[in-house]
């Protein structure tokens, strides 16, 4: 190759470099790196080649005839709602997470109820290991067939063989292939992987589940390099020394990427929560400043849960602002906002707020209850327990609506509350059976329902 065609990879971290050395800067491996020819040489070559594939046939859309997929029910109303109704036929499925946070419970339970074959392949654990996990849950797999392989080739034959109704690798990363150079678990390695699974699933028509870790380093973990590549995505959220978690898909071919499933660690694994409201509602004790209600829509469904703010003066110069379960940044602003257009002196106290139950409040509705509860903990003023407040939020002060407020009230007046605090709207509300307290700004806020 002419001079400048070349580079030079990392066979592990896929890290690229103008000239060989001795250890990977990015991943800190030794001699893992390799003379590869350069994108813009491969690139040329195509350029150079004349193209000789004759054209593919195309079908007009409009003579095709929609269908109802037949999907696999997996036997857990939550999982099947992430995903749309349950299992494609076909379709290659990424369930990410931390480790730890149930990843491998979710899909043991999912495996023990299928009253179909399920094949269950693990690079990580053995048979008996697999076995004590089933005995400790107190599982009875009913078809379940165990593979313990790390080759590719060999995972694609079996199933292929087998053909079962649902297949699981536990985990992406321990899986590599002959053909490919490189360990298991490096982004070369990944997605080969991952192709070959896709195009196995694709034509035995059989759904596969596969497993991979979030680290902190992003991409090497499975997730983040497979998205592009796999049918459907989902990510197993919440802290693991809470116990509820929260399954989102964030990519879903066959299927809304709106909708979440709730579920609750036990000692007998995820147990699915029916009423998510009533769950993240429980145990709240005596009414005290700072303790507000709020209604977030999670897909299809809304659901209520608990905001508390403390606020202390300041013992150094600079204010402290903690938050956990919502924005840093997105508390930051409300904070400016509410000491200039109220006049509460905030730069001089420490503020923290914490959502209860692990949820993450991600959603601009909950801006109007986290504003209620630093007013209402700086004043030191109880807000009612029965009350609920949504809204967004605007560096004006102003308070703008939310989308699906009716399903909202809805929900509140179902757990029992009786007031409800929202923004000004065009929208004709039904009776819903809660007195509601319609406001235009924060400076409202304080002044009429603190104060």
């Amino acid at each position: 190759m002419k001079s400048g065609s070349t580079i030079f990879s990392c066979s592990k971290c896929d890290a690229q470099y103008s000239k060989w050395t001795g250890r990977c800067l990015e991943c800190g491996s030794w001699s893992t790196i390799k003379e590869t020819a350069a994108m813009a040489a491969q690139i040329k070559n195509l350029k150079d080649k004349k193209n000789s594939a004759p054209a593919g046939k195309t079908i007009n859309f409009g003579n095709i005839i929609g269908q109802e997929v037949s999907r696999l029910k997996t036997g857990m109303d939550e999982f099947d709602r992430v995903l749309g109704g349950g299992l494609a036929p076909g379709g290659l499925t990424l369930l990410g997470g931390e480790p730890g946070i149930g990843k491998s419970t979710l899909v043991l339970q999912i495996a023990s109820v299928l009253p179909t074959k399920v094949l269950y392949v693990s690079g990580e654990e053995s048979a008996e290991q697999v076995k004590l996990r089933f005995d400790r849950l107190k599982l009875q797999p009913r078809q379940l067939e165990f593979l313990g392989e790390t080759n590719l080739e060999t995972i694609c034959a079996t199933i292929e063989h087998l053909s079962p109704s649902l297949a699981i690798v536990d985990s992406i990363q321990t899986i590599a292939s002959v053909e490919v150079t490189g360990p298991a678990g490096n982004p070369t390695q990944l997605k080969a992987a991952c192709a070959k699974l896709t195009e196995t699933a694709k034509s035995t028509r059989v759904p596969i589940i596969i497993i991979g870790h979030v680290t902190k380093e992003g991409s090497l973990g499975g997730p983040k390099t497979l998205e592009h590549i796999v049918d459907t995505v989902l990510y197993l959220e919440g802290d693991k020394f809470h116990q509820f978690r929260i399954l989102r898909a964030v990519k879903n071919r066959f299927g809304s990427t709106a909708e979440a499933g709730i579920f609750e660690m036990t000692g007998l694994g995820l147990k699915e929560v029916k009423n998510p409201s009533a769950a993240f509602l429980s145990g709240r004790g005596e009414p005290v400043p700072g303790s507000v209600i709020t209604c977030l829509i999670a897909g299809s469904r809304p659901i209520l849960l608990e905001i508390q703010a403390l606020v202390t003066r300041t013992n150094f110069g600079y204010p402290q602002r903690r938050a956990s379960g919502f924005d840093l940044n997105r508390l930051q602003v409300l904070i400016a906002v509410l000491a200039k257009r109220t006049g509460l002196p905030l730069e001089s106290y420490d503020v923290f707020l914490n959502v209860i139950g692990g949820l993450k409040a991600d959603e601009p509705a909950a801006d109007l209850a986290v504003v209620l509860a630093i007013a209402s903990a700086l004043k030191s003023k109880n807000v009612p327990p029965d009350l609920v407040a949504f809204g967004e939020v605007g560096l004006g002060g102003e308070v703008r609506t939310v989308s699906q407020t009716e399903r909202r009230l809805s929900e509140a007046q179902k757990m029992g509350l009786k007031y409800a605090v929202l923004p000004q709207t065009k929208e004709l509300l039904k009776n819903s059976g809660l007195k509601i307290a319609h406001i235009k700004n924060v400076k409202e806020v304080v002044e009429k329902i603190i104060s």
